[in-house]
């Protein structure tokens, strides 16, 4: 699974050919969770609230740019990478 970001502890990743709705994958100590590109709606697992809202944060920051990285992946090509959270 392609590596999209890292931040503070977070690793933001995307599967190749993924089922839909458009989402990335947000792992943190041992946690994971799953975030609809859309609406960034948590669809399953859990994070701790802080790491929770820096995933949020990045995310709104890097819409246009999660979505492009969903369409490339969803064609089993590298989905690129994305810039952390500063």
């Amino acid at each position: 699974m392609p590596e999209l970001s890292r931040f503070y502890g977070i690793t933001i990743r995307m599967y190749f050919r993924e089922h839909d709705p458009p989402h990335f994958h947000a792992e943190y100590g041992g946690s994971q969770v799953l975030v609809r590109i859309e609406d960034l709606a948590m669809l399953g697992g859990r994070l701790p609230p802080r790491a929770r809202g820096l995933v949020v944060e990045w995310a709104s920051q890097h819409h246009d740019e999660l979505r492009k990285a969903w369409e490339r992946a969803r064609r089993h090509e590298d989905p690129g990478t994305i810039a952390p959270l500063a």
